[in-house]
């Protein structure tokens, strides 16, 4: 189970009240709501490996110099290197990922990346477990497959209890893709769309079922622009125009959409479900100093039984 964690923070920030306190205060509703939303995920389906992915840099320069728009509406107002993120949820990063440490699960990042980068490098290298992202950005179905493990995306972007479960299949019944290439088809039809909370505009006038439809059609992005620029007949001069408007960004999106494969993921242990090793004292210390009540137990409890 490879964990999107930052995803995991925000949703419990944003879903849990900040009158949930520590004795001191101090708001702890995402750390409670993320411990609570782990206890479950591993209660529930059981993992035998874990990994916390993390943002070692949200916005990659990489990223930005391919297209500047990328995440620009995010970036703090006092810190341009910095995400704009609520003052009562940054304390609780660095709790979060003491219960993390203290609980024995792994974590993982990778220098210059983001999360998606370091849960796409993990899932595309694994070759003996079958795979299972948690995740609630829906950039991460482009990994999605069979071979040579299965990778599926348990996708929470609806919260945790009406999580959507999605492999090859389930993911080109959704969008109208094609099975056997679902992840790849998933990923050149969200360029085409584009995703405004990611600052990517997508090619004006081509919605999602255009975008759907255009891939499946010709089979690949690429495809699909070659056939533009060679005046396919097939495609409309509407849709050719709407595309050759879009040739700078179209040039420079994918690698911005598609996950880095290929970054240098560092864990920072094991990854196995540490059912032995959970520094039960260190968690109930933590649990005391942060008001973190039955979060923790619950926690404990999925870890070790």
């Amino acid at each position: 189970m490879l964990v999107d964690s930052a995803g995991l923070w925000f949703r419990s920030y944003y879903a849990l009240p900040d009158s949930l306190t520590a004795p001191d205060g101090t708001p702890v509703n995402s750390v409670r709501g993320f411990c609570d939303m782990l206890a479950k995920l591993i209660g529930d389906r059981r993992p035998s490996r874990l990994v916390a992915c993390l943002d070692n840099d949200w916005r990659p320069q990489f990223r930005v110099d391919a297209l500047p728009s990328y995440k620009a509406h995010r970036v703090a107002a006092d810190d341009p290197a910095a995400e704009e993120v609520p003052d009562t949820l940054s304390p609780q990063i660095p709790v979060i990922l003491e219960v993390l440490d203290a609980a024995g699960v792994a974590t993982a990042e990778a220098e210059g990346f983001e999360a998606d980068d370091v849960i796409g490098a993990l899932a595309d290298r694994e070759d003996r477990d079958a795979v299972e992202v948690v995740t609630g950005d829906r950039d991460l179905f482009q990994l999605v497959r069979t071979q040579p493990t299965p990778v599926r995306v348990i996708y929470i972007g609806a919260g945790l209890a009406k999580a959507q479960d999605y492999g090859p299949a389930e993911l080109a019944e959704k969008y109208a893709l094609t099975a056997d290439r679902a992840g790849d088809d998933y990923a050149d039809m969200a360029v085409l769309r584009g995703d405004p909370s990611d600052g990517l505009p997508g090619v004006a006038g081509i919605g999602e079922k255009t975008a759907a439809k255009l891939i499946t059609q010709f089979g690949s992005l690429e495809a699909l622009l070659a056939a533009a620029a060679a005046g396919d007949s097939s495609l409309t001069p509407r849709i050719r125009g709407k595309l050759a408007e879009a040739a700078d960004y179209l040039a420079a999106a994918p690698s911005v959409v598609q996950v880095a494969r290929d970054a240098p993921v560092v864990l920072d242990r094991p990854d196995q479900i540490p059912r032995s090793t959970v520094d039960t004292e260190r968690l109930v210390a933590l649990q005391r100093t942060w008001g973190l009540g039955a979060s923790i137990d619950r926690l404990i409890t999925a870890l070790t039984s």
